[in-house]
């Protein structure tokens, strides 16, 4: 049932540190009181834990934005990587079943093989090639057995200005190194953490609201439009601080095309993540942005913070 007139809902976020949950404690504040909560407050890989958490918390939704993301250390690491991406939250969405809330959960293109000629929609059968992608497929199916009462997000080549991710990377190798080998041969859409966060936050609109809009559950692809390469992304990564006046170590012309052969990661990987939002687009209504807008509007914010930051040191050494 929807919520009385008046009231607040509470949402339980999990995973408030990481990249994702960094910017859903900005999304999610325009919808309810958002409890935040990180490693400390919910351990993933203890059961009393998770439980605990959301019997404090009694929210009205539960956004589960943690993960055990080490995707090659998880075919070393695969218990943990399971008590992380499979138990907990099948956990959490009895929690939300027993509670009467909505379970919001994020999974990913590496549920699939890869070996699709176009880009995968949500109907596709799953057949994750790494200990991650099984660990993330789990959890999708722990989530939809314990309620129907789900919004399951798979996403792709997540990056944003918190966090790890392959943008950052990109952008210190370019300041370190003059070379440099990337992948080829594995294609997707670099999708920023802030773009699935107001795309979570929309949905959680809708779901507050459905006696006025329309809201069906289930699991939905989210990825930015268009597609690429890790190493076409890479180069544009290195083209855009170079025309922007950033001092490279790196050029393009450095940046050496590679197979996924020949990088030799622990872990296969998809050589297709590309996915099919039009479930989404035309459910919620809404236009998702190509790729390279998005990359070059956080490097843009990168150079800014960066040149801030120099500015800032120049004027405490004019003071000292």
């Amino acid at each position: 049932m929807p919520l009385e007139y008046g009231m607040f809902p509470r949402i339980l976020l999990i995973g408030a540190n990481g990249q994702l949950g960094f910017e859903l404690t900005r999304s999610l504040a325009l919808h309810g009181t958002v409890v935040a909560v990180d490693r400390r407050q919910c351990d993933l890989t203890d059961a009393d834990s998770v439980r605990g958490a959301v019997r404090t918390a009694r929210p009205d939704i539960i956004v589960n934005a943690a993960a055990y993301t080490a995707v090659d250390l998880a075919e070393r690491e695969i218990d943990l990587a399971n008590a992380v991406n499979v138990v907990a939250p099948g956990i959490l969405a009895e929690e939300a079943a027993n509670l009467g809330a909505l379970v919001v959960h994020y999974s990913t293109d590496y549920v699939f093989d890869g070996l699709k000629a176009g880009a995968y929609v949500e109907t596709d059968v799953p057949n994750p090639l790494s200990a991650y992608g099984k660990s993330k497929l789990g959890g999708e199916r722990m989530v939809q057995a314990a309620t129907a009462n789900h919004l399951i997000f798979r996403t792709s080549w997540v990056y944003g200005l918190h966090g790890g991710n392959f943008l950052k990377s990109i952008v210190r190798a370019a300041t370190t190194r003059e070379s440099l080998s990337v992948v080829s041969d594995q294609w997707g859409a670099p999708t920023p953490a802030s773009l699935v966060a107001d795309i979570t936050a929309v949905a959680v609109g809708r779901y507050l609201n459905r006696a006025e809009q329309g809201f069906v559950p289930g699991v939905y692809h989210l990825a930015a439009l268009g597609e690429t390469n890790w190493c076409e992304y890479a180069k544009l990564i290195v083209r855009y601080l170079a025309d922007n006046g950033v001092p490279l170590a790196l050029s393009v012309d450095n940046i050496r095309a590679i197979t996924a052969e020949e990088y030799g990661s622990p872990a296969p990987r998809p050589a297709n993540s590309r996915l099919d939002t039009s479930k989404l687009r035309d459910g919620l209504g809404i236009a998702l942005p190509q790729w390279h807008r998005d990359v070059e509007r956080t490097l843009r914010e990168f150079i800014d913070i960066a040149e801030f930051a120099l500015v800032t040191d120049a004027c405490k050494i004019s003071k000292e």
